[in-house]
Protein backbone atom coordinates (compact mmCIF):
# COMPACT_ATOMS: atom_id res chain seq x y z
CA UNK A 1 0.00 0.00 0.00
CA UNK A 2 1.42 3.40 -0.92
CA UNK A 3 0.66 4.93 2.50
CA UNK A 4 3.51 5.93 4.76
CA UNK A 5 4.23 8.11 7.76
CA UNK A 6 4.68 11.77 6.80
CA UNK A 7 8.17 13.25 6.72
CA UNK A 8 9.37 16.82 7.14
CA UNK A 9 9.89 17.01 3.36
CA UNK A 10 6.12 16.54 2.95
CA UNK A 11 5.25 19.81 4.70
CA UNK A 12 4.71 21.88 1.51
CA UNK A 13 2.21 19.38 0.07
CA UNK A 14 0.54 18.95 3.49
CA UNK A 15 0.06 22.72 3.60
CA UNK A 16 -1.51 22.62 0.11
CA UNK A 17 -3.85 19.75 1.03
CA UNK A 18 -4.84 21.53 4.25
CA UNK A 19 -5.75 24.60 2.15
CA UNK A 20 -7.88 22.35 -0.10
CA UNK A 21 -9.81 20.90 2.84
CA UNK A 22 -10.26 24.35 4.37
CA UNK A 23 -11.92 25.48 1.15
CA UNK A 24 -14.29 22.49 1.29
CA UNK A 25 -15.18 23.41 4.88
CA UNK A 26 -15.63 27.05 3.87
CA UNK A 27 -18.01 26.05 1.08
CA UNK A 28 -20.27 24.10 3.47
CA UNK A 29 -19.93 26.43 6.49
CA UNK A 30 -18.72 29.89 5.41
CA UNK A 31 -19.98 31.21 8.74
CA UNK A 32 -17.37 29.11 10.57
CA UNK A 33 -14.49 28.71 8.09
CA UNK A 34 -12.54 31.31 6.13
CA UNK A 35 -11.77 30.75 2.45
CA UNK A 36 -8.04 30.78 3.16
CA UNK A 37 -5.70 30.40 6.07
CA UNK A 38 -3.73 27.71 7.84
CA UNK A 39 -4.88 25.08 10.31
CA UNK A 40 -1.25 24.52 11.29
CA UNK A 41 1.78 26.75 10.86
CA UNK A 42 4.93 25.34 9.26
CA UNK A 43 6.49 25.11 12.72
CA UNK A 44 3.45 23.29 14.13
CA UNK A 45 3.66 20.74 11.31
CA UNK A 46 7.37 20.27 12.04
CA UNK A 47 6.46 19.43 15.64
CA UNK A 48 3.48 17.22 14.72
CA UNK A 49 5.23 14.99 12.18
CA UNK A 50 7.43 13.13 14.70
CA UNK A 51 4.70 13.08 17.40
CA UNK A 52 3.72 9.42 17.90
CA UNK A 53 0.51 10.41 19.69
CA UNK A 54 -0.67 12.33 16.60
CA UNK A 55 0.64 10.36 13.64
CA UNK A 56 0.27 11.83 10.17
CA UNK A 57 0.26 9.58 7.11
CA UNK A 58 0.40 10.36 3.41
CA UNK A 59 -0.67 8.55 0.26
CA UNK A 60 2.18 8.56 -2.27
CA UNK A 61 1.69 7.28 -5.81
CA UNK A 62 4.26 5.32 -7.82
CA UNK A 63 5.68 8.56 -9.24
CA UNK A 64 6.41 9.84 -5.71
CA UNK A 65 3.58 12.40 -5.65
CA UNK A 66 1.74 12.84 -2.36
CA UNK A 67 -1.95 12.85 -3.27
CA UNK A 68 -3.60 12.62 0.13
CA UNK A 69 -3.09 12.85 3.85
CA UNK A 70 -4.47 11.37 7.05
CA UNK A 71 -4.03 13.28 10.32
CA UNK A 72 -4.83 11.12 13.36
CA UNK A 73 -4.84 11.47 17.13
CA UNK A 74 -4.52 8.55 19.52
CA UNK A 75 -6.86 9.31 22.42
CA UNK A 76 -6.79 7.49 25.75
CA UNK A 77 -10.03 7.47 27.72
CA UNK A 78 -10.53 6.58 31.33
CA UNK A 79 -12.83 7.80 34.02
CA UNK A 80 -15.06 6.84 36.90
CA UNK A 81 -17.95 5.89 34.60
CA UNK A 82 -16.05 4.54 31.58
CA UNK A 83 -13.78 1.56 31.17
CA UNK A 84 -10.30 2.46 29.93
CA UNK A 85 -9.97 2.33 26.17
CA UNK A 86 -8.07 3.84 23.28
CA UNK A 87 -9.58 5.60 20.24
CA UNK A 88 -8.03 6.54 16.92
CA UNK A 89 -9.55 9.89 15.96
CA UNK A 90 -9.26 10.93 12.31
CA UNK A 91 -8.60 14.65 12.57
CA UNK A 92 -8.28 15.21 8.83
CA UNK A 93 -8.50 13.05 5.71
CA UNK A 94 -7.93 14.80 2.40
CA UNK A 95 -7.34 13.77 -1.19
CA UNK A 96 -5.93 16.26 -3.70
CA UNK A 97 -8.72 17.61 -5.88
CA UNK A 98 -7.03 16.37 -9.06
CA UNK A 99 -6.81 12.82 -7.65
CA UNK A 100 -10.38 12.40 -6.40
CA UNK A 101 -12.36 9.45 -7.72
CA UNK A 102 -9.34 7.11 -7.63
CA UNK A 103 -10.26 5.40 -4.32
CA UNK A 104 -7.39 7.13 -2.49
CA UNK A 105 -9.71 8.29 0.29
CA UNK A 106 -10.96 4.74 0.71
CA UNK A 107 -7.39 3.46 0.93
CA UNK A 108 -6.52 6.09 3.54
CA UNK A 109 -9.60 5.19 5.55
CA UNK A 110 -8.89 1.44 5.32
CA UNK A 111 -5.32 2.14 6.42
CA UNK A 112 -6.61 4.08 9.46
CA UNK A 113 -8.98 1.22 10.27
CA UNK A 114 -6.19 -1.37 10.15
CA UNK A 115 -3.76 0.89 12.03
CA UNK A 116 -6.33 1.41 14.80
CA UNK A 117 -6.69 -2.36 15.17
CA UNK A 118 -2.91 -2.87 15.19
CA UNK A 119 -2.37 -0.40 18.02
CA UNK A 120 -5.19 -1.86 20.10
CA UNK A 121 -7.88 0.78 19.69
CA UNK A 122 -11.45 0.06 20.74
CA UNK A 123 -12.88 2.37 18.07
CA UNK A 124 -12.19 4.78 15.26
CA UNK A 125 -13.91 8.17 15.28
CA UNK A 126 -14.07 11.38 13.27
CA UNK A 127 -16.18 14.49 12.88
CA UNK A 128 -17.93 15.41 9.65
CA UNK A 129 -20.06 18.44 8.89
CA UNK A 130 -23.65 17.47 8.06
CA UNK A 131 -23.65 19.95 5.18
CA UNK A 132 -20.72 18.07 3.60
CA UNK A 133 -22.98 15.52 1.94
CA UNK A 134 -20.20 13.91 -0.12
CA UNK A 135 -18.13 13.25 2.99
CA UNK A 136 -21.15 11.91 4.87
CA UNK A 137 -21.88 9.48 2.02
CA UNK A 138 -18.23 8.45 1.85
CA UNK A 139 -17.95 7.68 5.56
CA UNK A 140 -21.28 5.84 5.69
CA UNK A 141 -20.09 3.75 2.74
CA UNK A 142 -17.01 2.87 4.79
CA UNK A 143 -19.29 1.45 7.50
CA UNK A 144 -19.27 4.31 9.98
CA UNK A 145 -22.42 5.22 11.85
CA UNK A 146 -23.39 8.20 13.94
CA UNK A 147 -21.95 8.08 17.46
CA UNK A 148 -23.78 11.12 18.82
CA UNK A 149 -25.34 14.32 17.52
CA UNK A 150 -23.99 17.76 18.28
CA UNK A 151 -26.61 20.46 17.84
CA UNK A 152 -26.46 24.22 17.44
CA UNK A 153 -28.59 27.32 17.23
CA UNK A 154 -26.98 30.19 15.35
CA UNK A 155 -27.66 33.42 17.23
Amino acid sequence: MPIRRAKLDDIPILEKLLEDILLVHHEVRPDLFKASGKKFSHEELEALIPDDSKPIFVYENEAGQVLGHLFTIIEKHEGPTKPPHKTLFIDDLCVASEARGQKIGQQLYEFAHQYAKEIGCYNLTLHVWNANEAALRFYKNQGLQEQYTSMEEIL
